[in-house]
């Protein structure tokens, strides 16, 4: 409650909000219907003027059918309530942000700059990204801090971790065991099956953009499509 002091008469950003303690948010809340607080041992009211941002990765309505967060407080911090479209929800950034990372990264922690192959970029965007711009920023430093000191080449696709959203590319599993069995014609449809979805998720669902990306005539991506069932993820007005 203390930041609420130093924050008078300016900005305070209560980040991941969510995951304060019930006591510390009936803390929070008394100052923000107050405004003022008493220090700890102190026996006089202290009046503070802060405007308050709050940040949380979290439903906060859900957490509050859980009963992990207050109603109450969540209604004093909604006054205007902004939503940030997920990173998986706008993957054409992926490509400016994991450049962007790579210099910055490099550029502070002393780091070899390197860039990232179209290959890779590609399998960025296809990835799910639960952790948004962090987890992105985070595979980031990961691969330079494992980088050979000497090595400023572009990053490669097996230099990406499968142990954050990568699967395997549809040529991996075009040689998976599960496909011995099948007929060519059968091992062709659901390698189809599998790149389409990549490429659909990658563009957001967004039939023209993934259309013209892999080649094809829109229309003819259409009846592709449905003839291979893929409906998941498919934006209908595209």
């Amino acid at each position: 409650v203390g930041l609420f002091e130093r924050a008078h008469t300016g900005t305070l950003l209560l980040d991941e909000v969510a995951d304060m303690p019930i006591g510390t948010q009936n803390k929070i809340l008394r100052v923000l219907t107050e405004q003022r607080f008493q220090r700890v041992g102190g026996r006089s009211d202290v009046t503070v003027d802060v405007r308050v941002m709050a940040a949380t990765t979290k439903d906060l309505k859900a957490e509050i059918d859980a009963g992990n967060f207050r109603e109450d407080l969540f209604y004093r911090l909604s006054v205007v309530p902004l939503r940030v479209p997920s990173l998986a929800e706008r993957r054409d950034d992926i490509v400016d942000l994991a450049n962007f990372f790579c210099e910055r990264i490099a550029e502070t922690s002393g780091l070899t700059y390197r860039t990232f192959t179209q290959e890779a970029l590609a399998v960025l965007q296809s990835m799910e990204w639960p952790g948004n711009i962090r987890q992105l920023r985070n595979l980031v430093e990961r691969i330079l801090i494992l980088s050979p000191a000497d090595s400023n080449r572009p990053i490669s696709v097996d230099e990406l971790p499968r142990d954050q959203g990568r699967g395997p590319s549809p040529a991996a599993k075009a040689g998976s065991a599960e496909l011995v069995g099948l007929s060519l014609r059968d091992a062709r449809e659901q390698f189809e099956r599998e790149y389409l979805t990549l490429q659909i998720t990658r563009f957001n669902g967004n039939i023209s953009r993934t259309a013209e990306f892999i080649g094809m005539e829109r229309s003819a991506l259409h009846r592709k499509l449905k003839a291979l069932g893929i409906s998941t993820g498919v934006r209908q007005d595209t």
